[in-house]
């Protein structure tokens, strides 16, 4: 998800510059995709907002907070920054009055491209998290365990470090253009562009974002895999009891297992999904641009709809969700 910056950022300003020219059909669609953007944005904020404050309470006051309750909310905080940002650059691009200067461009880009880094790897370490936690006493995964909670939050300094170097191109390449057209700029807002800057430090931020997304897919898979296998035997043993008629071991981990899978699984599908259709934007530049709004949607539907999933799994949240309804 990580290949473009900005949902292709070039996508929002061409519908924007385009939508003069489209018939009175194309420009609702135009206005329908707008608001359905800004629908997903709402709504992923206010369900990571819920998330974020169940799990810093978990962390923060329950005498035994679970190993996930910190990486969850951390990604949710991820989420909601990245939202925020992505709901203030589409501001500027629907046809914000106030144009920006240089300092805002870099800052603005440079934050929600750490912030779309760091989605992927707090997604990651929470797939890696639970697999430990999931794993047997007398696997070598166990010996993680009584220090998961240590690693983790080095982990986390690490990756956030790393991430905001990886973005400092952006820092670089990003300036403030507004009402200026140039061949050799590369829209992301109404104010904002990228400019040519140096081969090498385009290949250097080109194999870091890829070596750092390959590495976290790979871990994603492994680590799905182990807990895929794991689920498989506690269900042969589950079977093997009831054939006993000795009860069963209670299924909470088995289902908050089942939860963190699909999340993988649901990740995957759109980081891939997100790989298409930025292709396809490419490919339809100048035919229907409309269709390439449509990125925008996919490029942040996993912030927006991951906390949902999350939701889901958590008995208490719904209960309290169900109490205030």
């Amino acid at each position: 998800m990580h290949h473009t910056l900005f949902f292709s950022p070039q996508v929002l300003t061409t519908c924007l510059f385009s939508s003069t020219k489209m018939n009175k059909n194309r420009l609702s669609s135009f206005i329908d995709i707008r608001n359905a953007f800004f629908s997903e944005v709402a709504i992923g904020i206010l369900a990571n907002t819920i998330l974020l404050l169940f799990h810093a309470h978990n962390f923060l006051l329950e005498h035994r907070p679970k190993s996930t309750d910190l990486t969850i909310g951390h990604l949710a905080l991820i989420h909601i920054v990245m939202l925020l940002t992505v709901a203030f650059m589409a501001t500027d691009t629907f046809g914000s009055q106030k144009t920006w200067d240089d300092i805002q461009c870099k800052l603005v880009v440079h934050l929600y491209s750490s912030m779309r880094g760091l989605s992927i790897c707090a997604t990651c370490l929470l797939s890696v998290l639970r697999a430990i936690t999931l794993s047997p006493r007398n696997s070598r995964l166990a010996k993680f365990k009584p220090h998961s909670s240590h690693h983790n939050l080095y982990c986390t300094l690490f990756l956030w470090v790393f991430n905001m170097f990886i973005s400092g191109y952006f820092l670089v390449s990003t300036v403030a253009t507004p009402s200026v057209t140039s061949a050799h700029l590369l829209h992301v807002t109404e104010s904002c562009s990228l400019c040519p800057v140096i081969h090498f430090l385009r290949y250097v931020h080109f194999v870091l974002r890829t070596f750092q997304d390959v590495c976290l897919l790979g871990l994603m898979a492994l680590s799905s895999g182990y807990m895929v296998t794991l689920l498989y035997r506690h269900k042969r043993q589950t079977q093997h009891l009831q054939s006993t008629k000795l009860s069963p071991k209670a299924p909470p981990e088995e289902r908050a297992t089942q939860t963190i899978l699909l999340l993988m699984s649901f990740f995957v599908v759109m980081y891939f999904l997100d790989i298409t259709v930025s292709w396809f934007s490419r490919k339809l530049w100048d035919i229907d641009s409309v269709h390439m709004c449509v990125q925008m949607l996919v490029g942040n539907g996993y912030a927006s709809i991951s906390p949902l999933v999350l939701i889901s799994a958590e008995k208490r949240i719904i209960k309290v969700l169900k109490y205030i309804w």
